[in-house]
């Protein structure tokens, strides 16, 4: 699985939740690789995929309860759905 497949299949996913995860509602950052098979999680190509997410400004990051969550960027929501080839909705 490639890089550019895991950080589809991370947007997807928090896409997916319900509620879908924009802005202020958001997840614990380790539920980000729960999707992803076994052998791929704790893996160095998901960190880098992860980080590339953030640095691209899809994931946004912030401190809640003493733990990181994370959240789709809803400023880049265009840019996510081109990116996963969907038509925005």
């Amino acid at each position: 699985m490639n890089k550019k497949l895991i950080q589809e299949k991370i947007l997807r996913k928090l896409m997916a939740i319900r509620p879908p995860k924009w802005g202020n509602s958001h997840t614990e950052e380790k539920n980000l690789v729960k999707g992803l098979p076994h052998h791929l999680r704790g893996n160095k190509l998901v960190g880098k995929a992860i980080k590339e997410l953030y640095n691209s400004g899809f994931l946004m990051k912030l401190k809640k309860t003493g733990e990181w969550h994370v959240s789709l960027n809803p400023k880049k929501k265009e840019e996510i759905y081109r990116f996963l080839k969907i038509p925005p909705r």
